[in-house]
């Protein structure tokens, strides 16, 4: 039921809701609405008022000598003033101009060639599928050809009894693909082999054009594709339907950083290009291009920019710092070896390092993100609040960000590291020997600069936010609205109305 008010009155003023009480908000004077922040057609919630000792919450009455209502806009953050949004172009500005100055100037324009060596990925590589697959002893086909005396405790002595006494497979392989399409060889899978053969199972094979006619072509892996393919569909679809255009942005903001991956940052360091430049400036585009793609260009996402910013290159002074003083060279296995010997002129101790930055760029977005939004949810609660008592409660917020996330970090190293750590334990060597290695402590280096970055981030973009936030002026009407919620307590006359409570 509304009740009916005088031609005089406002038009958005609150009315009786389902769920008013008896009292609340019901007065005998006038009842002026009091818009906080500016009304771009968001949803109004009414605070109904009255002389009760109802106490004043995110819905409820206040108690007061002279009832009056208002409303609160909720939704997305109004914008920011212009002079404050001068000044964070003033900065931005320059920095994405210099972003754009360094892609030009270090665009690689393709990776180098070289020879194929033939080792690890360097080789070339079609398509096959297993036609036919017939099992026959391994001793027909051991070169050996005797069964294996000596010691068979061991791995190598029970494998060689495996292979002499066990049942072997003889796989018929078809390329696919390549100038050799249709061409058939055969392969030998031995019992204890861990990639075992099936008829129809698609393949990828190695070709080496150097090696006798027979022995040309090698099964080196399965062809995984489509399994892998359909799973990145799974993900595209949840994204989309769970963050619907958002989610979108964030599919087209990861596909723009994979091209920026792979067509500058590989490519420039391949070139002999600083490591170290290349991934200060390409993750600095895409940083740009994630945030403001994803979050919408707006004064919220500049200060999450300017937060990301900062701990980046606090992350790249301290991973510089502690690389060199622990002298990790970054030439660890036998793929950063095939790297530095295919390009000796690579500072693999940069790379390292630019891995450093990229690595801790994906984790820093999310907690920029996070800590902005909330400083300025806290500000559009609370208008009144300063920027102290802004920074204060984002950092409580910020404070349980870091628990989860620190811990999130450092688990997906030791995950990624598993092998590693177990064939450590199984040598069964001592914590100091382990991490003194340069392969564990060049993950150790990893791990620790990425997460004191992050944690820095929480202070300094809650600092930044609240600072912003707090700086602006309110959007005009704010001040009579204050005007008018003081002149409510004079009780001036006029007819009752009732206040409406929010819905939770």
């Amino acid at each position: 039921m509304t009740t009916p008010q005088p031609p005089s009155f406002p038009p958005h003023r609150p009315r009786r809701g389902p769920n008013a009480e008896e009292g609340d908000g019901r007065t005998a004077g006038p009842v002026p609405v009091v818009a906080h922040g500016a009304n771009d057609g968001r949803h109004e919630a009414g605070h109904g008022h009255g002389a009760g000792d109802r106490g004043h919450g995110a819905g409820g009455g206040h108690g007061s000598g002279g009832g009056h209502g208002h409303s609160h806009a909720h939704g997305p953050a109004a914008p920011v003033s212009r002079h404050l949004r001068k000044v964070i172009a003033a900065i931005l500005i320059p920095f994405a101009a210099a972003v754009l100055v360094g892609l030009a100037v270090l665009w690689p324009g393709g990776a180098p060639p070289h020879e194929r060596t033939g080792v690890g990925f360097d080789r070339q590589t079609q398509q096959a599928t297993v036609t036919k697959v017939v099992e026959l002893s391994c001793q027909s086909v051991n070169a050996s050809g005797g069964t294996p005396t000596g010691d068979t405790s061991t791995a190598e002595g029970s494998s060689a009894v495996q292979q002499a006494k066990g049942e072997c497979k003889r796989a018929t392989i078809r390329v696919d693909t390549g100038d050799d399409k249709g061409r058939t060889f055969e392969e030998i899978v031995q019992p204890d082999q861990s990639r075992q053969l099936h008829e129809g199972q698609e393949v990828v094979v190695a070709y080496e054009p150097s090696a006798p006619k027979d022995l040309q072509y090698s099964v080196t892996d399965i062809n995984r594709r489509l399994p892998l393919a359909l799973l990145a569909g799974i993900f595209a679809l949840a994204v989309v339907v769970v963050g619907r255009l958002r989610g979108l942005m964030a599919l087209v903001s990861l596909a723009l950083s994979f091209l920026l991956l792979n067509f500058f940052i590989l490519p420039a360091i391949l070139q002999g290009s600083n490591p170290l430049v290349v991934a200060v400036i390409g993750s600095s585009a895409i940083m740009l291009i994630a945030l403001y793609l994803c979050h919408g260009l707006s004064a919220r996402t500049s200060v999450a920019v300017l937060g990301t910013l900062i701990s980046l290159l606090l992350i790249g002074v301290l991973g510089s710092l502690f690389i060199g003083w622990a002298a990790l060279t970054g030439n660890t296995d036998d793929n950063t070896g095939l790297i530095h010997g295919l390009y000796p002129s690579i500072d693999m101790s940069g790379l390292l390092l630019a891995g450093v930055i990229i690595g801790s760029l994906g984790v820093l977005d999310d907690v920029t993100v996070t800590q902005t939004s909330a400083v300025w949810e806290l500000h559009e609660a609370n208008p009144t609040m300063g920027w102290r008592g802004l920074y204060r409660a984002g950092i409580r917020i910020g404070r349980d960000h870091i628990a989860s996330v620190v811990n999130t970090l450092v688990l997906a190293y030791a995950g990624a590291a598993l092998p590693l750590l177990l064939l450590f334990s199984i040598a069964q060597s001592g914590v100091g020997t382990v991490a003194n290695s340069e392969l564990v402590a060049e993950e150790i280096v990893r791990t620790l600069v990425g997460s004191i970055g992050l944690v820095a981030s929480v202070p300094v973009t809650t600092a930044l936010a609240a600072l912003v936030v707090s700086a602006d002026r309110p959007a005009q009407g704010a001040a009579p609205a204050a005007g008018s919620t003081a002149a409510a307590g004079t009780g001036a006359p006029a007819r009752g109305g009732r206040g409406r409570r929010r819905k939770r």
